[in-house]
């Protein structure tokens, strides 16, 4: 344990060490809640309900362990994956570089989605065409460093979508329901919908190699900030926990006001973004739309900064671990940045005017990796060196053999045909 994990935890110093849990949830609210929870309720109600709440219960321990080991090592989980030995870190390269790209591509389209659906005809340009302006821009922000103001105003952003949230489900609670005529309630539990469920768990609350990235950005707050180990784990809690719950909220969202209406649920696309917004001013009032748009906007481009940003220092790490040298120089990071928005960007071009099977490929890409990531934090904490409380032990055990189990009955559907 390190010294400043033996510090007196107090509210004040809690307060103080928040950051890192917060940017991890401000990474999850893009693909994840407004697209795959929302959609979850408003094609199959309250019947997913169940499925988001235990997918961010077995994923738990895994993400916590990442801020765990940044307190009793002062290391990144990065640097955990090199000492337990180079094959382990050059796994986690191939598929952090792997997530990095289609991460990207996905939260990059999704973000254009939105300027497509605002402007009349997305100003005479493609949805694949939006994308890369909006890529471009970030690309150069994060070069000249001017991220760093978005970044804080993407937190007071994601807080105004929240309340908004909240507030609409609450008023759709108290309003009458007329369901359509003749309506019946699709079931999720056959072979066609296990896609659509597969998806929904990827990135839920968020892909879990954001674990790895919350590390460092732990490790960089321990630079400022001394906090014990109490500390992380309530800045952790706040993130995550806050993000399961909101998670609930979109997919209530879904299931009071589009479920049931007759209205079909369109894919990741500016159709479903126009939907996404009615949602909003059906129970607020016309007057929200462009606000709802704005606030979306601007939350999603923040994720669209914190991805390319925190998956190209995580890759950078990863690299410099693996060739040996002490330190990594800050024009490496930009050349990790602009392949990152590149090959981005070459992978949106891939799938040009089919947004939903982009979202719906890099969501399932993400929980198939799932299960080797949990078990690598887990194997990093479950040793002589370190200990865990027992409760979490058999979380993450349950939570592997849900993990493995389900990824292995997806990929045995997929090969046999069966979906």
């Amino acid at each position: 344990m390190t010294e400043n994990a033996e510090q007196q935890s107090t509210w004040r110093t809690k307060f103080k060490a928040l950051g890192p849990g917060i940017l991890m949830a401000s990474a999850a609210v893009g693909g994840s809640h407004i697209v795959s929870s929302t959609q979850a309720g408003a094609i199959y109600g309250w019947q997913l309900a169940l499925i988001i709440i235990l997918i961010n219960i077995f994923k738990y321990p895994f993400f916590r362990f990442g801020s765990q080991y940044t307190m009793e090592n002062n290391k990144s989980l990065i640097e955990g994956y090199a000492e337990k030995g180079k094959g382990w870190l050059a796994i986690f390269f191939i598929l952090n570089v792997f997530s990095a790209i289609v991460n990207t591509a996905g939260v990059g389209i999704l973000c254009a989605a939105i300027l497509y659906n605002v402007f009349p005809n997305g100003l005479g340009m493609s949805i694949s065409q939006l994308t890369t302006i909006i890529v471009v821009i970030i690309w150069a922000m994060l070069l000249i460093g001017g991220y760093r103001f978005l970044d804080s105003l993407a937190k007071w952003v994601m807080t105004a979508l929240t309340v908004a949230t909240v507030l609409a489900v609450v008023i759709a609670l108290f309003k009458h329901r007329e369901y359509a005529p003749n309506f019946e309630a699709p079931t999720p539990w056959r072979m066609a919908a296990l896609p659509f469920i597969v998806s929904l768990m990827g990135w839920m609350p968020c892909p879990i190699e954001i674990s790895a990235i919350n590390s460092m950005w732990s490790v960089e707050k321990r630079k400022t900030v001394n906090m014990s180990e109490d500390d992380a784990v309530f800045d952790f809690n706040i993130g995550y926990i806050g993000t399961a719950i909101l998670a609930l909220i979109f997919c209530a969202l879904g299931a009071l006001i589009q479920f049931g209406s007759g209205e079909e649920v369109q894919g990741a696309s500016a159709a479903y973004i126009a939907q996404f917004v009615n949602m909003y001013a059906k129970v607020l009032g016309q007057w929200s739309r462009f606000l709802i748009t704005l606030i979306a906007f601007l939350c999603i481009f923040g994720t669209v900064i914190t991805v390319i940003d925190g998956y190209s220092r995580a890759n950078n790490e990863s690299l410099r671990l693996l060739l040996g040298k002490k330190e990594s120089s800050q024009k490496a990071l930009y050349i990790w940045m602009t392949v990152t928005a590149a090959v981005g960007l070459v992978i949106v071009y891939l799938f040009a005017g089919n947004v939903a099977t982009m979202l719906r490929f890099a969501m399932i890409a993400s929980f198939i990796t799932t299960p080797f990531f949990g078990y690598l934090n887990y194997s990093l904490v479950n040793n002589k060196e370190h200990q865990i409380k027992p409760w979490l032990k058999v979380l993450s055990i349950i939570g592997l053999i849900y993990l493995f189990g389900f990824a292995l009955f997806f990929i045995v559907a997929w090969l046999t045909g069966n979906i």
